[in-house]
């Protein structure tokens, strides 16, 4: 019989998502019962993020409605773990006293004994070295059966100066590719047919360990597992697309020809305060270069705006940038000034009104390439896994090899028969509505 039940709340990165899985596995084996809904725990835990202003805010957030629970005496005790505690460890306890324990990503592993320790009455936090934190480990799946992240390494060590991650999580370390593989063999083996490599730089992966990028050998090893249809790459930085990695994924069959591209900006002067390489002439052709190379490819990014200093034709640089690149996905971020790094003690901040209009500029710009790419695809057809069926529109709708879940678009498509989730299906192009495509299913695969 189970002795508590616990509520997990996992904010942020799909990285940080593999970090709660991990935990919620240990919970699992431990004797927890894990319950989808706050107020039927016992214990709440919070896998907080603390990347930026919004994430930590999001985190205060959700801790203020658990003690609200807790008050209301509908839960016994919350537990805060992740980057925003690792950030600001006993702060969060001497600012926000209801919460029972806080502890560092080195405590992880012992989430099972923290949350039976709340419950006992205890108040308890817990910072032991950040590189503790395990990077291998049975996982609890969160993720829709069919798909599943897959961390190849933790930490970074590239220190772009408006970036707090190597402080929170460390230096970059890859995780031995037997491991990897092992654990990917397991994901395929319990129904997950699309893996979504993450680490903070996955182009990085492999440099520490052996000397070496090995992430083209870690796909072809990987495309093997015979169950797994597609690999997708998010977080690959500029710096690290070798001719090698270009060649895998443009001949490996199972590797999308979907490339996740966090540019930041394309100005030399701004890439330079960042501690970033490249030039606006070398990142265009880097992005032409993948087009020839791969045919469809898409290629998603992302971008700050108002980084301290940026002058009207330094931001006038980035707008002409994504005009000429033409991204098929584009994310764009008002600067965060984050206290830690080197880029929030630097002279000439941008006010806030400037960062949020010059990112609204490039959204408009984006949202116009967008819809001139949407139209393109009207009448081709795609290769799409179904992710389930909304009863507003009485659709199914699912993700081609250009989406990624939960930050890209999805494919609204008709069917004349029922479809079952993870299933894969042809459809037909026939329309697109805001961002979204529409279609119709002609085969099933």
């Amino acid at each position: 019989m189970n002795e508590y039940k616990v509520g997990f709340i996992s904010l942020g990165c799909p990285k940080n998502q593999v970090d709660a899985e991990i935990m919620l596995a240990q919970l699992d084996e431990a004797g927890f019962e894990i319950t989808g809904t706050a107020y039927e725990a016992d214990v709440v835990v919070i896998n907080t993020c603390g990347f930026i202003e919004a994430a930590k805010q999001e985190a205060i957030d959700n801790i203020f409605e658990m003690v609200e629970l807790k008050n209301e005496g509908d839960i016994q005790a919350i537990v805060v773990t992740g980057c925003l505690a690792q950030r600001y460890k006993d702060e969060i306890l001497e600012e926000i006293p209801e919460v029972d324990a806080v502890i560092g990503l080195g405590d992880n592993i012992n989430i099972a004994e923290v949350c039976r320790k709340v419950l006992e009455g205890e108040q308890y936090s817990c910072f032991p070295s950040k590189y503790l934190l395990p990077l291998n480990g049975q996982r609890l799946l969160t993720t829709p059966e069919h798909y599943a992240y897959l961390k190849i390494a933790e930490g970074c060590s590239n220190c772009c100066t408006y970036c707090a991650i190597p402080s929170i999580r460390g230096r970059y370390r890859s995780r031995e590719t037997a491991d990897i593989l092992d654990e990917a063999r397991a994901l395929a083996q319990s129904g997950a047919k699309e893996l979504i490599i993450v680490a903070q730089d996955t182009t990085k992966y492999g440099i520490d360990l052996y000397g070496e990028l090995r992430l083209p050998q870690l796909l072809r090893e990987l495309s093997k597992i015979e169950e797994i249809k597609w690999l997708r790459l998010l977080y690959c930085y500029p710096d690290s697309i070798t001719d090698e990695l270009i060649e895998e994924i443009a001949t490996n069959d199972k590797v999308c020809a979907y490339l996740d591209l966090p540019l930041q900006h394309a100005d030399e002067n701004v890439l330079s305060r960042m501690n970033r390489t490249g030039t606006k002439t070398e990142l265009l052709e880097l992005v032409r270069r993948l087009r020839r190379l791969i045919p469809d490819i898409v290629i998603r990014t992302t971008f700050i705006t108002g980084f301290p200093g940026e002058t009207e034709e330094e931001f006038n640089n980035l707008a002409e940038f994504v005009k000429e690149a033409e991204f098929d996905r584009l994310g764009c971020f008002a600067y965060s000034a984050e206290e830690g790094t080197k880029a929030a003690d630097m002279p000439d901040q941008v006010d806030e009104q400037t960062k949020i209009d010059r990112g609204d500029i490039i959204m408009q710009q984006q949202f116009d390439i967008f819809e001139r790419k949407l139209e393109d695809k009207i009448g081709r057809t795609y290769e799409v896994v179904v992710e389930g069926y909304d009863g507003y529109t009485d659709c199914y709708f699912g993700r081609s090899y250009m989406d990624a879940p939960d930050i890209d678009s999805v494919i609204y498509f008709t069917s004349s028969v029922a479809l079952e989730d993870g299933e894969f299906v042809t459809v037909k192009v026939i329309n697109y509505k805001d961002y979204d495509l529409i279609g119709e299913c002609i085969d099933i695969i």
